[in-house]
């Protein structure tokens, strides 16, 4: 008898209605690829909550296991790189938009898409991180080619309670900048001090309408949120300035002008995570081992059974989520 194991199926029906329901599979339902991996760990992210709640068309192939990112061990392989019993990571790649993701005991991927797991660090460490912490991370890097160094002036990071916020905030800290942390929560201001945001500013003084250029505040900035906040800090970063832009929480426009682009030299550096090239991978996971203070991911993450991912897809939705969320599978 084959062995099944416990997934979330999120399925379309000819109205192109969206439902999300608990399944058994088995591993001959899993979809193509070389490497087999049993799942012991993954995340609730920002565009996971957007694909199991259907606030944005996330999921573009039905029916469809969520989830993006994950960690866990090799169980099977034909790939030339990985072999029964390695660790392994995954972000990206389609998967939990097109590909059968996280959301289930095993994943059967692509051996292309997996990075191994760094030494000295768990699948829940890795989750603690997760997608949103690999992507900061690109962020970080990005400002760094853009010469953008603590003697430059603040830095400002946008959705700093989030999961991109929380680990940029730490990881820029850690690396000597003053973080100006923006937060549409009063009550997270000591949580993100505690992670190294020197100041915290309310997200209402960026959220709304932004004038061509505003006053110079800040040399570089990561931005999670998209649409006027992003208009606003773009507005006021200094000559030479530079932003590294990943989100959407706000909205995918972006209302503003050529002004900070023309007239203060600011560069909008623009951070895919998803197919993001093995070799920068490779080098934001070693970073990210090295360089993040482990110490913090314990106020970052908090940890839920692998039952309680539907509801955690809709509080992230509804921004009741702090930092970031790790499931721990069965």
């Amino acid at each position: 008898m084959t062995e099944t194991f416990k997934a979330v199926l999120i399925s379309r029906d000819e109205d192109k209605k969206q439902s999300v329901a608990w399944t058994e599979l088995s591993e001959d339902d899993l979809m193509e690829g070389d490497v087999t991996v049993a799942v012991e760990a993954t995340t609730v992210n920002y565009k996971d909550g957007l694909a199991i709640t259907g606030k944005a068309p996330v999921v573009r192939r039905f029916p469809l296991v969520p989830g993006i990112d994950f960690a866990g061990t090799v169980t099977t392989s034909s790939h030339p790189d990985w072999k029964e019993g390695d660790r392994v990571i995954l972000n990206g790649w389609g998967v939990g938009e097109t590909h059968y993701g996280a959301y289930a005991e095993r994943a059967r991927v692509n051996g292309d898409w997996l990075v191994p797991l760094p030494d000295g660090m768990s699948a829940k460490d890795a989750m603690a991180v997760g997608t949103a912490g690999y992507t900061a991370m690109l962020c970080v890097m990005a400002l760094e080619r853009h010469g953008i160094t603590p003697e430059r002036g603040p830095v400002v990071v946008t959705g700093a309670a989030g999961g991109v916020g929380s680990v940029a905030v730490a990881l820029l800290a850690g690396q000597g900048h003053h973080v100006i942390a923006s937060t549409g929560r009063a009550s997270e201001a000591d949580y993100l001090k505690e992670l190294g945001a020197a100041e915290i500013i309310d997200r209402e003084e960026l959220s709304g309408p932004a004038r061509p250029l505003g006053k110079e505040r800040w040399a570089g900035g990561v931005d999670a949120v998209g649409s006027h906040t992003l208009a606003n800090v773009l507005s006021m970063t200094s000559y030479g300035g530079a932003v590294a832009a990943c989100g959407l929480a706000q909205g995918m426009d972006l209302p503003t002008s050529v002004a900070p682009f023309i007239l203060r030299g600011v560069s909008l550096l623009g951070i895919d995570s998803v197919m993001a090239p093995k070799a920068l991978r490779l080098e934001a996971w070693q970073r990210i081992a090295t360089e993040l203070d482990h110490a913090k991911l314990s106020s970052i993450a908090s940890v839920i059974p692998f039952g309680d991912v539907l509801s955690a897809a809709e509080d992230i939705i509804a921004g009741r989520v702090r930092g970031r969320v790790v499931v721990e599978m069965p």
